[in-house]
């Protein structure tokens, strides 16, 4: 069921992308009564279009777009076209996600406070705070259905959780469980219970896993007040003569040039759309690109510190078998200066497939070493890591004018480079990772070099003052009342834990402004 909106109504509001943020943003207004237009760059694809199939769902789900890359990282080496995996389908990245749902901790709101002047970072402290996070992480923990919040108990441990467990309790890890998922783990709800398949990046085959593609999407549709246009690349967002936003000029699925009127536009188009559609809407009134007056869109792009270790063992761990990443360790995520870092990291348990353990492992690489950790496939546990990296002013999207996608429009240029906290970090964490194994009896343990799969956070981060970011406490610009930053990228630090939660409790918080704003006639 749709509810087609005029091309010329000018009381919708225009939400550009259907992930975390957007699909979240949407359905939260449209329960409100609020008319909504959500634009996707992508299809519509449901579980039973997924395909458990690495190679074949990276082609349905990621978003292929030309790109490209500079800075010293590994991936604009090893996968230049490839700054991030990111999804272009209806549901964004929430149907790629593993599922982990992490609040953020009470410090991690303050880093500037907390950690100090680090050299070489532009940490800042988010406008807002642990207490009133609190509530609205409730509500998203409610909406996503996560395990270890309320009364749903945990998801069960596959094989690789259970020789992760059984190392991290031989270190005297005690924060070991399988985690805090947006996965169902019990009959009953409203989705059904996880089957343990394995293959939840390809999009959960059961629709056990939270995603907005089959939750919050069509429970927006079914009120009558949500349309989804898919297909739908947005070009620009324009403004009028007072130099507010008043609609998105976005190319449908035939190619054609359309322009949708706006009462107020939310940009939730992931850590790399995002800035490049404000960049991309330069005008002469604001020549620098839209919510730019203070220079930072695009900039402060972090990536989460990011690697894994895998591990071989004597007999069969077979660990793509069951729920992908329901397995952490979170001792390490305190913040502990002593380590010779300031914030923390993440253990998680992760497999990969084969065709993308031979492209990732070491891309290039051939030869014994290669090729016996690949024979030695069944006998191996994996896990990924996951840190607070540095926010860094240079780490940064631009546009680049001499690469034009399909639509003729600059693409993203990404550049990053690791700030010294992070490999600090990185190599830590390899060393505690590469010890949970070797003490459950590992043959032979390697860590792997960060994938381009990863969290995209910050480009439009949120800020006390307007000098110091793009948008306040609510997610809206500082300089355009009626623009919203509804994604990742509005995050001022990025914590240590993965952002989806967070990403879904702005949201609820923004909509619930959103719609106070709207009612007391300030939007």
């Amino acid at each position: 069921m749709t509810a087609p909106f005029d091309l010329t109504d000018d009381s919708v509001i225009v939400v550009i992308g259907t992930g975390a943020g957007g699909g979240v943003l949407a359905n939260e207004l449209a329960q409100k009564g609020i008319s909504v237009v959500a634009l996707e760059a992508g299809g519509r694809y449901l579980p039973e279009d997924y395909v458990n199939d690495e190679w074949e769902s990276f082609g349905q789900l990621a978003w292929l777009d030309p790109r490209t890359t500079s800075g010293d990282w590994r991936v604009a080496k090893d996968f230049s076209g490839l700054p991030a995996w990111i999804v272009k389908a209806v549901g964004g990245a929430t149907t790629h996600w593993a599922g982990a749902s992490l609040r953020f901790q009470e410090h991690e709101w303050k880093a500037a406070t907390t950690y100090g002047n680090v050299q070489g970072a532009s940490l800042l402290d988010w406008p807002i705070d642990a207490a009133e996070m609190d509530p609205w992480y409730a509500l998203a923990e409610e909406k996503l259905g996560v395990t270890r919040t309320g009364d749903r108990p945990g998801l069960p441990g596959n094989n690789n959780y259970l020789v992760f467990e059984k190392g991290a309790k031989a270190l005297g890890y005690t924060e070991v469980s399988t985690g805090r998922m947006a996965i169902q783990s019990t009959d009953g709800g409203e989705r059904t219970a996880c089957q343990q398949t394995g293959f939840c990046f390809q999009g959960c085959k059961w629709g056990s896993k939270w995603s907005t593609a089959y939750t919050d999407i069509p429970q927006g549709e079914a009120t009558g007040n949500l349309e989804v246009r898919e297909r739908a690349h947005v070009a620009r967002i324009l403004h009028d003569d007072a130099g507010k936003v008043s609609g998105v000029e976005y190319f449908d699925a035939d190619g054609n040039l359309q322009l949708q009127k706006a009462r107020a536009v939310c940009v939730a188009g992931n850590s790399f759309e995002s800035p490049r559609m404000l960049l991309n809407s330069a005008t002469s009134m604001f020549p620098d690109g839209l919510a730019n007056s203070s220079g930072q869109v695009g900039r402060n792009y972090m990536r989460h510190m990011t690697g894994s270790v895998y591990a071989t063992f004597d007999q069969p761990v077979r660990m793509w078998r069951g729920t992908t990443m329901a397995g952490i360790i979170q001792d390490e995520a305190r913040h502990d200066p002593s380590r010779g870092f300031v914030g923390g990291y993440e253990l998680e348990t992760l497999a990969l497939g084969l065709p993308f353990m031979a492209a990732f492992l070491d891309p290039g690489a051939w030869g014994r070493e290669f090729t016996s950790a690949l024979d030695a496939y069944e006998n191996m546990a994996g896990m990924w890591i996951v840190g607070e990296d540095m926010p860094q002013e240079t780490n940064r999207v631009t546009l680049n004018h001499d690469v034009t996608d399909q639509y003729g429009l600059p693409v993203a240029n990404v550049h990053f480079d690791d700030h010294p906290n992070d490999i600090a970090m990185r190599n830590h964490a390899y060393q505690q990772g590469q010890a949970v194994y070797d003490a459950v009896g590992a043959t032979r343990t390697f860590p792997t070099p960060p994938y381009p799969s990863t969290h995209n956070l910050g480009t439009n981060r949120m800020s006390e003052n307007a000098r110091d970011g793009v948008v306040n406490k609510w997610g809206q610009t500082h300089d355009i009342p009626n623009l919203f930053i509804s994604d990742g990228s509005q995050f001022t630090t990025g914590a240590a834990e993965n952002p989806t939660l967070t990403i879904v409790a702005l949201a609820i918080r923004q909509a619930d402004h959103m719609a106070r704003e709207m009612s007391a006639g300030n939007l």
